[in-house]
């Protein structure tokens, strides 16, 4: 029972996020997925690797299936998300512990900018809650 509360809370949550709220959780969830990645490396669970990174492969594949080319920021994270995608193919197939830690960087340091883009555009738009403030770090 609590397990359904806490699913329909959940995607309750997703409903009614904004797009920039969505970003953010993406970015959060391929984070948490890279790190239990990593985690799963290096305690030989080689499946439960496979199936973490997988899943933060796929969410940067959506980074990058929806981003808008006519902007120049797109420009510049296309480029990114590709070397960050190459990095968790590669460290999975070579179970490297360092290029999957080398992708959580890049997507932390995404992710902070995204954070830092939402409460400056909240700043100027004189909004106060938007979902999806926090963040794991």
């Amino acid at each position: 029972m609590i397990n359904n509360a806490a699913e329909a809370y959940k995607r309750q949550q997703i409903m009614t996020a904004t797009p920039e709220a969505l970003t953010l959780m993406l970015y959060n969830g391929c984070l948490k997925f890279m790190n239990e990645g990593k985690d799963a490396i290096e305690a030989k669970q080689w499946e439960q690797a496979n199936t973490c990174l997988q899943k933060a492969q796929n969410i940067i594949s959506e980074f990058r299936i929806t981003l808008n080319m006519e902007y120049e920021i797109s420009k510049q994270l296309m480029p990114l998300y590709n070397y960050t995608y190459d990095r968790l193919v590669e460290g999975n197939i070579k179970s490297d512990t360092k290029m999957v830690q080398e992708a959580i960087d890049i997507i932390k340091e995404l992710r902070d900018a995204w954070v830092q883009a939402m409460k400056k555009a909240r700043q100027e738009n004189g909004t106060k809650n938007v979902q999806g403030d926090s963040y794991v770090g």
